[in-house]
């Protein structure tokens, strides 16, 4: 069972209709083949964000096969750009062929390599942030994210609870997933606290944080940052 009921998930996804279109076929058939994109109702919740922020420029981090990002890039209107950072070939070859088939290559900047080493580089500021990549290395991300954030902008973050066990004591955590569980909770600490975001964690997918970036964060702030290199 994951972090809500599975009656209630179902209950959820069943008055939640999937897109429809070529889109809606891509979305189908990633959640047949296991493919990791965002679930159903975290595609709604960006939906509704975007129906409220209007946002021109937004960067992802974390693209899998293209389908959030041509989501967003649907979801903006003509004016609208989505700029998405991935490293993983196999994704990136089928998510150009995605974006081929939308017809909605220039709608979307794909950069690919790695994002701790590209996010350095990057300076332009983003409506919206959307960061669904290795769930390790959002606290290193983070501070570069909030950067890039407009003031009154928004980033959204998938996958941060980690099937409820989050809220575990480490202890109870298998000894390979000890890394994640600790660099999330540092995560989660980080956005909760601090004085400069306001932020929000929903129960919707396996959890999505929220935050709003209320003012620029002063040089010489001090972030929390993740340690070691294990992953899984």
């Amino acid at each position: 069972m994951g972090i809500i009921d599975d009656k209630l998930k179902k209950y959820i996804d069943d008055v939640q209709p999937m897109k429809d279109g070529i889109l809606g076929e891509i979305q189908k058939n990633a959640y047949e083949r296991g493919v990791p994109i965002i679930p159903n109702d975290v595609a709604k919740l960006i939906e509704f964000i975007f129906s409220v922020t209007k946002p021109k420029k937004v960067l992802e981090i974390g693209m899998a096969i293209g389908f959030s990002s041509s989501l967003m890039a649907q979801l903006m209107g003509e004016d609208g750009h989505v700029t998405t950072i991935d490293r993983f070939d196999v994704m990136i070859d089928e998510a150009k062929e995605n974006f081929r088939k939308l017809g909605n290559e220039d709608k979307i900047t794909l950069i690919e390599g790695d994002a701790a080493k590209i996010l350095p580089t990057l300076g332009e500021k983003y409506d919206v942030i959307f960061l669904d990549a290795a769930k390790g290395q959002y606290i290193n991300f983070l501070p570069h994210c909030i950067r890039l954030l407009k003031v009154g902008g928004v980033m959204i973050t998938d996958d941060i609870l980690q099937n409820g066990t989050v809220a575990d004591d480490i202890g109870n955590i298998e000894r390979r997933q000890r890394t994640i569980h600790k660099r999330l909770r540092t995560f989660i600490e980080e956005i909760t606290g601090n004085p400069y975001l306001t932020t929000s964690i929903l129960t919707v997918g396996d959890g999505v944080a929220l935050c709003r970036k209320n003012g620029e964060i002063p040089n010489g702030y001090l972030w929390k940052r993740g340690h070691g290199n294990e992953e899984s």
